[in-house]
């Protein structure tokens, strides 16, 4: 596989050739791609059965951004995203970084954790002197269902009682620790803590005696605030190589001014959203490209940029000695196998695209995805603004949206090629064309 040029003006056919090239598909895939509407009804029979009530398909655009360079390793990456200029974006920034040592991704921890929430009425100490032996027994109750996960390496990490809930003070919470392995882990975890949760009543009712062994489950489950569940991402060059984006300003001044917008996005929420939203539009469009939950993702990001009482940017930088160095720190939970990932056509299709990855792994090319989403977008607002490359890209929606012919098309593409685009400029200019058209038809139609 190799840094590829011009990707982006290739044809469809040229793309998957391209793509053909370079991954290893099965022939069912290879057929799913180039023989759709052959495929569409068994697609459709597995599509049917992921969620309730349907009645028909929804289809979003399945876009491929190249020349990530992650780890010394290079791949195209699958992005699902009805947005115009996240993928083009996302490619841009991978093709720049791709000769400065790409994307240099980590994984800190990858915990992740659920909670048996329970009210206790007798005196907390007494039901600390049992806990060990209750801890014992809440282990030993799931070790049928974690079976599998320990044969990945997996398994329960921790088990402890906490009575930290602040303002109630008639509830209690044991926090079980995971290490779900290439699960995501929802099913298992959610599992495991119901069955904790009967074995706790039972042992409450055996240890104690009225009324201390009134004891209510209020409710078990998993948490998507998976903060010991973390990856970082950091993109490294010179100040100097910045001269190749940094439009009309100098590589100095492109590196300063970033460094203040992202400073800016670690002190003002208003900014901080739009900003760490520029991160998730790379990270929700791998995320659905690969069949996992980007609503967790998404919720566990926000909770974890507020952390410390502000809503602040996912993101760090440093200008230091010439060098120019911009982070990304995150909580990312996901996984490639079980649910989505295997039995989604496309999700399955999209793993493959990404060479079979492990939970880790895909952590990580995740992250690179939302660095490189992120660094276009403070690039394109910092030089040329936002609208310029975006509305060039969107250009075609709006043309749908008018009904514009082929040749219309191309007459808008021209016209705008050097100006900026606008809705209304649109209307307006296809409007001219057509008014002209109408009096060459009626012109040409007229018998004297």
């Amino acid at each position: 596989m190799n840094i590829i040029s011009g990707f982006s003006k290739l044809s469809e056919t040229g793309k998957m050739e391209i793509l053909k090239r370079d991954i290893s598909f099965t022939q069912e895939q290879l057929d799913f791609l180039s023989k759709p509407k052959e495929k569409y009804d068994d697609y459709t029979e597995i599509v049917k059965k992921l969620s309730e009530n349907y009645i028909s398909n929804f289809s979003l655009p399945f876009g491929i951004a190249p020349n990530f360079l992650i780890n010394n390793k290079l791949f195209y990456v699958p992005m699902v995203t009805e947005e115009s200029s996240v993928v083009a974006a996302a490619a841009y920034a991978a093709g720049f970084w791709s000769d400065k040592g790409g994307f240099r991704t980590k994984i800190v921890s990858t915990t992740k954790s659920g909670q048996i929430y329970f009210s206790w009425k007798g005196e907390i100490a007494d039901l600390q002197k049992h806990f060990p032996e209750l801890k014992e027994k809440l282990i030993k109750a799931v070790k049928p269902v974690i079976a599998n996960m320990e044969k990945r390496g997996g398994g329960i990490t921790n088990l402890i009682l906490n009575e930290n809930t602040k303002q109630l003070n008639d509830y209690y919470i044991i926090d079980v620790s995971f290490e779900t392995a290439d699960s995501m882990g929802a099913n298992i975890i959610n599992s495991c803590l119901e069955i904790m949760a009967a074995e706790l009543l039972d042992f409450i009712n055996t240890k104690f005696t009225a009324p201390y062994n009134n004891t209510e489950i209020i409710m078990s489950i998993l948490s998507n605030y998976t903060p010991e569940c973390l990856v970082e991402c950091t993109i490294e060059c010179a100040i100097s190589d910045l001269a190749k984006v940094s439009g009309e300003l100098s590589a100095e001044q492109f590196a300063m001014k970033f460094q203040k917008a992202v400073q800016i996005a670690n002190e003002n929420v208003s900014r901080a959203v739009t900003h760490n939203k520029g991160i998730f539009n790379g990270i929700d469009a791998v995320l659905l490209a690969t069949g996992n939950d980007f609503r967790a993702v998404e919720a566990c990001g926000h909770a974890y940029a507020a952390r410390e009482g502000n809503y602040k940017a996912l993101t760090s930088i440093k200008t230091d000695n010439g060098i120019f160095k911009y982070t990304l720190r995150l909580p990312l939970s996901v996984g490639t196998v079980g649910g989505a990932t295997k039995v989604h056509p496309m999700a399955n299709l999209a793993l493959t695209i990404l060479q079979n990855p492990g939970a880790n792994e895909l952590m990580q090319i995740i992250a690179a995805a939302g660095l490189a989403s992120n660094f276009a977008a403070i690039r394109a607002l910092i030089t040329s603004g936002i609208q310029k490359g975006h509305m060039k890209l969107h250009l075609g929606n709006m043309l749908i949206g008018l009904n514009a012919t082929e040749n219309e098309k191309k007459l808008v593409e021209a016209y705008f090629e050097d100006k900026n685009v606008s809705y209304n400029g649109l209307s307006e200019y296809l409007n001219q064309l057509r008014e002209v058209n109408t009096d060459k038809s009626i012109k040409g139609n007229h018998k004297y």
